[in-house]
């Protein structure tokens, strides 16, 4: 959602019903399906593109973070500049600039290529998924049609990372290009769809962007994954005089967006919709919620592939559940929300996560799917599921209504960071225990690769169950507290 979605100009939400207003809808839900899509598809072509393009295992999750450092650290500022340059337009911009960098990546010959392209792919969805949504809302101007359009559109991101993971093995099946390749064709079609049927609409107000601020935490945010790779590379380690310079680099940086953001007139992250007890308990668990899940995805992607020799094809299936699970939790969530609040359910929702992580640790070169991972994967999910919904409306609880727009976004904005660091940190961490179980153990790869496994799923554990103190310790929003329109995802 962008920045500024409630504060549209009188004549957006005045004006009559737009006749193609559902046909709108199919285009900018098909937008968030792409986003969607792509990182769950390329979730099951990473082994496959390592493999192709020689990248190390140091460096594969930059085809992960690339993209979600750079949606997540411009996502505000592409809310921003959809709100006032046009939203319509924005998203036109978008979808071509996504297509090309798709087409751009499909063609990598090398890991910096690759790399390339998913930093611009996660750039141009940072200006495509605002400018959607915020055209959902001036589109439908009617409460109960509203409600109905963001369900549509809540279903397709919850429903696309399931169908991602099917899609994305049918087309590594045959190339793991053709996971980048597909969007071109989606792209071109959603634009002239848009083009026919999609109004135009901005924002009035001050046009002024925080660029010092986009820049200084995007700049800090990829320091701090430069920091977390360097480690990881063989020989180098924490203490190497590159890798400190990088998470020196990442202070400073990180530290003086936060003093500009105290400072500037139109912040890119107005501070005070952070300081809130509630609210910044709800972004702290997201981010922490991200690292967690984001890397559960990668290395039971590995798992699958590598150790048990699953084909892309049984792994996207072999996922399946979990997607199924979030949609399932995520539906009996809103059902129970305005009874039992959003406290209660976060809490059994972040219990059950951690549960079903430390079953990963169980796990072996021959382990039952059933008997191991299945389980795992239910309760993971069907404890996301209760932590999504209520995160939503806690995001939102006594936030004035020129900052909601901010608050939304900055739900996902911190899922993606929080992959994104996670992610960086999880691997420098699978990487050292697999380097250290090699040398203990005389180079006996498959259990080597397990045992780091086993290490990214116990971090993983911990930091949901540090997600699962935030909220204790943070949020104490009950039922009466929650807002009559919750926040959506992007």
């Amino acid at each position: 959602m962008t920045s500024t979605t409630t504060e549209l100009h009188g004549a957006d939400t005045a004006a009559a019903p737009d006749p193609k207003r559902w046909w709108a809808l199919c285009f900018l839900a098909i937008t968030q399906l792409m986003i969607v899509l792509d990182a769950s598809v390329v979730n099951i072509a990473l082994p496959h593109a390592q493999a192709d393009l020689h990248i190390t295992e140091a460096n594969r999750q930059w085809v992960v973070t690339a993209y979600t450092l750079a949606f997540g650290g411009l996502l505000l500022l592409g809310g921003r500049i959809a709100d006032f340059a046009g939203r319509k337009r924005t998203l036109i911009v978008g979808l071509v600039g996504f297509a090309a960098a798709s087409a751009l990546g499909g063609a990598s010959v090398d890991q910096a290529m690759l790399f390339g392209a998913r930093t611009l792919q996660g750039a141009f969805a940072a200006l495509m998924a605002p400018a959607a949504l915020a055209l959902i809302t001036v589109t439908f101007t009617e409460a109960k049609e509203r409600a109905t359009a963001f369900g549509v559109y809540g279903a397709i991101a919850g429903g696309g990372a399931a169908l991602g993971l099917i899609l994305g093995g049918v087309l590594t099946q045959v190339s793991w290009r053709l996971c980048l390749y597909v969007n071109v064709p989606v792209a071109v079609i959603t634009v002239i769809g848009c083009l026919t049927v999609v109004r135009e609409s901005k924002a009035q107000g001050s046009t002024s962007y925080d660029l010092p601020g986009a820049a200084t935490v995007t700049g800090g945010l990829v320091s701090l994954v430069f920091g977390f790779t360097e480690a990881a590379k063989v020989g180098v380690g924490w203490l190497d005089p590159v890798t400190l310079a990088f998470l020196i680099v990442a202070v400073v940086l990180l530290t003086a967006f936060v003093l500009i953001e105290m400072r500037v007139d139109h912040p890119l992250l107005p501070l005070r919709v952070v300081l809130e007890r509630n609210r910044g308990g709800s972004f702290l668990a997201s981010g922490l919620v991200g690292a967690g899940l984001f890397a559960m995805f990668l290395f039971l992607t590995y798992y699958f592939q590598s150790n048990l020799g699953y084909s892309p094809l049984r792994s996207g299936f072999a996922f399946l559940p979990f997607g199924i699970g979030i949609i399932v939790s995520a539906g009996i969530a809103a059902q129970l929300l305005n009874r039992v609040g959003p406290r209660i359910l976060m809490i059994t929702g972040l219990a059950s996560g951690v549960a079903g992580m430390l079953v990963l640790l169980t796990i072996t070169d021959s382990t039952s799917w059933v008997a191991h991972v299945l389980p795992s994967e239910l309760l993971i999910s069907l404890g996301m599921g209760l932590v999504f919904v209520p995160l939503s409306s806690v995001s939102l609880i006594g936030i004035a209504e020129h900052d909601a727009g901010v608050g939304s976004a900055l739900l996902n904005t911190t899922q993606q960071i929080g992959g994104a660091l996670g992610t960086a940190l999880l691997n420098t961490l699978f990487a050292s225990a697999v380097a250290s179980y090699l040398v203990a153990h005389h180079g006996q790869n498959g259990p080597a690769s397990v045992h780091g496994y086993h290490v990214a799923f116990a971090v993983g554990a911990g930091m949901l169950a540090i997600g699962l103190v935030v909220v204790i310790a943070l949020v104490r929003a009950g039922r009466d507290d929650i807002p009559a329109e919750g926040a959506v995802a992007l």
